[in-house]
């Protein structure tokens, strides 16, 4: 008799923001089958990660702890797979366990992945185009679209698996990672438009931290002749530059989703026609937010909420009921624990996340969480973005702009002054004013200063020992 538990099927890009998905309402996009998963289940307006970063996101998801605790706290920490992780105990339990795509966590030794059955993973970043890949520790190019090849991978594997027990297969998208590079049957798409701008397009880093000024991810400085594929036009003035850059930017990132649009649509239709949608739960995410042109950058990093937020939507007909909308708080470090209370397997006791499966049925229980902790460790790096940690509540956000290194692997070793923001989300939801140290926010600042220190205590994570770490 065929094992009814449930299917899972955890699909996740990589740098695709919530506010570019139409279920999400987006201003410059369209995408009808990720949207055909939310209006088939549930959208979640409130999913956080809990470190903006792609490695550290992926490792918390797989292993259900923050990143001082699993270990993966910067881009140049491999995750050790010999830690307990939510696919092995999956494995364990006698799931089908498939990872093809973007895993990102290292590679060789304790590195590759583990928990799974099969596995055909891009070494590092990976490339759009004919991609190298390592399958099951066999180094292969394939020739194509690397969107389109994940996809066929993970069809492949389903068609080929034991019908007779249940899967669950990562199927994990590169795109749409910087630098852009959209499949010819896109190529043109936007060709003849002009995509929105962003309300704080223009944002002129005023009334911060000196964090936000200092960050290199401005389109209209930062971006290079890879990310934008042809000179810039001679005679523009610095606005026209701008939109021009942006323009050029957002139309390829766009491009990109909608070939993940199209795959997406392409494993929805097959679990039609197979009869498993039924019994499958979907989820479509990325490891997190990015910018989108907001404040004028591309990129992510900050806790501010274009990064800071995921897109989350997911379907199982059986428990969930469809078109529904969800305002509670949940985090990257709760996936794990979910998808192992669906399949029926024992949350392990040092998990760090909680199950939302009463969310998604319609209950929310008494004491869920309203709050959540945040943690960027890759001081300076890349795109200069200062080291930082904070909380975030339903109605407010407070960041400690820490600035070390703190010896954190890739992380440059260069402190800066430490300064604390404070936002008010309800009034100021693009986050542009600091009201730290204005007096009428003085009781809030307290409030979320205490709660700051009780998550670090509740994750078991270690303040920044300076005396402006203690706020107030």
């Amino acid at each position: 008799m065929p094992d009814s538990r449930p299917n899972i099927l955890f699909i996740m890009s990589d740098d695709h923001a919530s506010h570019a998905m139409s279920c999400y309402g987006s201003r410059i996009n369209q995408t009808p089958n990720l949207d055909r998963i939310a209006e088939g289940g549930m959208r979640f307006d409130n999913c956080f990660c809990t470190n903006s970063i792609c490695a550290p996101s992926r490792a918390v998801i797989l292993t259900g702890t923050y990143n001082h605790i699993n270990g993966v706290t910067t881009l140049d920490s491999n995750l050790d797979g010999r830690q307990v992780t939510m696919p092995k105990l999956l494995q364990a339990a006698g799931y089908q366990t498939a990872m093809i795509g973007k895993w990102h966590l290292g590679h060789g030794g304790h590195a590759d992945p583990t928990g799974f059955d099969y596995w055909n993973v891009l070494p590092g970043q990976g490339l759009y185009h004919n991609p190298e890949m390592i399958e099951m520790g066999e180094r292969k190019v394939f020739p194509g679209y690397a969107t389109d090849l994940i996809t066929d991978f993970s069809l492949d594997w389903l068609g080929q698996r034991d019908t007779e027990r249940p899967f669950f297969l990562m199927c994990h998208h590169k795109a749409p990672h910087r630098p852009w590079q959209p499949d010819d049957k896109h190529a043109l798409l936007y060709e003849n438009e002009e995509i929105p701008y962003p309300e704080t397009f223009n944002d002129d880093y005023s009334n911060r931290a000196v964090a936000a000024a200092a960050a290199k991810m401005r389109i209209d400085r930062d971006m290079t002749l890879t990310d934008l594929k042809q000179p810039t036009p001679e005679g523009l003035t610095p606005e026209e530059e701008k939109k021009w850059k942006y323009q050029r930017y957002i139309k390829d990132y766009l491009r990109c989703v909608a070939s993940i649009d199209d795959n997406v649509g392409r494993l929805l239709d097959w679990l039609e026609a197979e009869g498993l949608a039924e019994n499958t739960i979907v989820v479509y995410t990325s490891d997190q937010g990015f910018f989108l042109g907001d404040h004028g950058w591309y990129d992510k990093r900050f806790m501010y909420e274009e990064s800071l937020r995921m897109p989350f939507v997911i379907r199982y007909p059986r428990s969930i009921a469809p078109g529904s909308v969800n305002e509670q708080m949940i985090l990257n470090v709760d996936f794990a624990s979910t998808f192992l209370d669906y399949a029926g397997v024992a949350i392990p006791e040092h998990f760090q996340g909680s199950t939302f499966r009463a969310l998604l049925e319609g209950t929310t229980p008494d004491n869920w969480q309203s709050s959540m902790y945040y943690r960027y460790w890759m001081h300076l790096a890349h795109h200069h973005v200062y080291a930082h940690y904070g909380v975030r509540t339903l109605g407010h956000k407070l960041i400690y702009y820490y600035a070390d290194g703190l010896g954190q692997p890739g992380a440059i070793d260069d402190s800066k002054e430490p300064e604390w923001e404070l936002f008010d989300l309800e009034r100021d939801p693009y986050e542009l004013m600091n009201v730290y140290n204005h007096p009428a926010y003085a009781g809030v600042k307290a409030e979320l200063t205490g709660e700051l220190h009780r998550l670090q205590a509740k994750v078991g994570d270690t303040p920044y020992a300076h005396p402006s770490a203690r706020g107030m």
